[in-house]
C-alpha cells in the first residue's frame, strides 16, 4: 500500500483508502459501494468521497452509477495479457542489460542479493498468511529486477504497472493459496538465474512463471520447469 501522507486532505484520504480496498481485493470486482459507506467508514462527509470516486473512475477502478454509488470495475478484457507482455519484455531486457553491465546496471551479485532479501520477506509473509502483503512483495521482487537493469526510462514505466500487478496478484493467488509455495520456488529460480548471469534461461523461467501464475490454462514450456536440469 502506498504510504498515506500525514494529515492529507479528506479527498486524498478517501481516494487512498478506497483504492487500497480495491487493490487489496477487499472490494472485489462487481462489488457495489456507496459514497455513504465510505464516508461512514472514514468519518467524513460525502463530498470528498465523491471526488475520490471520480478520480478512481478515471483510473478505471470504479464505474459510477447515478444515484446508486459505484461498482468496482473488473480488469478490462485483454488488459491482463497486455500487462504480462509488458512485464516480460521489460524484465527480460533488464536482465540482459544487467548481464552486459551497461551503464548504471547493478552487479549480478548485488542484484541477486537484493532479490533474495525480498524473497526472504515473502517467505515470512507466506508463513504469516498475509496474502495482501505477499502480493505487494511480489510486485517489489519483479520491480527490483527492472531497477537493477539501470535503465531509468523503463524503470519509471514499469512503476506505472504496480497497481495493476497488485490487483492481478491478489486475483491469481487468492483462490489458490497453495500456489504461494510455487511462486516462492519460482522466484528462487529467477534469482539464481540472475546470480548466474544467464539471461536466456531467466527469460525462459520468467515466461513460465508469468504464464503459470496468471495464465494457468497455458502449458508451461517443457524446458522451463523448476527443478529441471539445464
Amino acid at each position: 500500500m502506498s504510504p498515506i501522507p500525514k494529515d492529507p486532505p479528506a479527498a486524498v484520504r478517501a481516494y487512498l483508502a478506497t483504492k487500497e480496498l480495491v487493490l487489496s481485493g477487499e472490494l472485489p470486482a462487481g462489488h457495489l459501494l456507496s459514497e455513504g459507506d465510505i464516508a461512514e467508514r472514514l468519518g467524513m462527509s460525502r463530498t470528498p468521497v465523491r471526488e475520490a470516486f471520480l478520480r478512481l473512475q478515471a483510473e478505471e477502478l470504479l464505474q459510477l452509477i447515478p444515484k446508486r454509488g459505484a461498482v468496482v470495475a473488473p480488469v478490462p478484457p485483454g488488459e491482463a495479457d497486455d500487462v504480462l507482455d509488458a512485464r516480460e519484455a521489460l524484465e527480460t531486457a533488464a536482465v540482459r542489460r544487467l548481464v552486459r553491465g551497461v551503464g548504471t546496471a547493478a552487479s549480478l551479485t548485488e542484484a541477486a542479493a537484493g532479490l533474495r532479501a525480498i524473497l526472504k520477506r515473502q517467505h515470512e509473509l507466506a508463513d504469516a498468511g498475509d496474502l495482501v502483503a505477499f502480493a505487494e512483495a511480489d510486485e517489489a521482487f519483479h520491480r527490483a529486477i527492472v531497477t537493477d537493469g539501470g535503465n531509468a526510462i523503463t524503470t519509471r514505466f514499469y512503476a506505472t504497472l504496480a497497481d495493476r500487478q497488485r490487483r492481478m496478484n491478489i486475483h491469481a493467488l487468492g483462490p489458490n493459496l497453495q500456489h504461494v509455495a510455487i511462486v516462492l520456488r519460482e522466484h528462487e529460480a529467477l534469482a539464481d538465474a540472475v546470480a548466474d548471469g544467464d539471461a536466456e534461461y531467466f527469460a525462459e523461467l520468467l515466461r513460465s512463471h508469468l504464464d503459470g501464475t496468471h495464465r494457468p490454462e497455458r502449458m508451461r514450456p517443457s524446458g522451463a520447469w523448476w527443478g529441471s536440469s539445464r
